[in-house]
């Protein structure tokens, strides 16, 4: 058992599953309408941290 638990990668504690047999099919509907929330707002702070760096490279590139 202990070779199986290795074989996974570690999850931070922020990112673990939740017990999917104890949620009904709504609920479930619900949890992936929330996860898709928040991985487009993790995408939009994606793209505002790449602007905010290729305005900081183009700021500070060598003429």
């Amino acid at each position: 058992m202990a070779l199986e638990e290795d074989a996974e990668p570690r999850r931070p504690a922020w990112l673990q599953p939740l017990p999917l047999d104890l949620l009904g099919v709504a609920e479930l509907q619900a949890y992936i309408t929330a996860l898709q929330g928040e991985i487009a707002r993790v995408q939009a702070e994606i793209a505002r941290k790449e602007t905010h760096r290729s305005a900081a490279d183009a700021f500070f590139r060598r003429p």
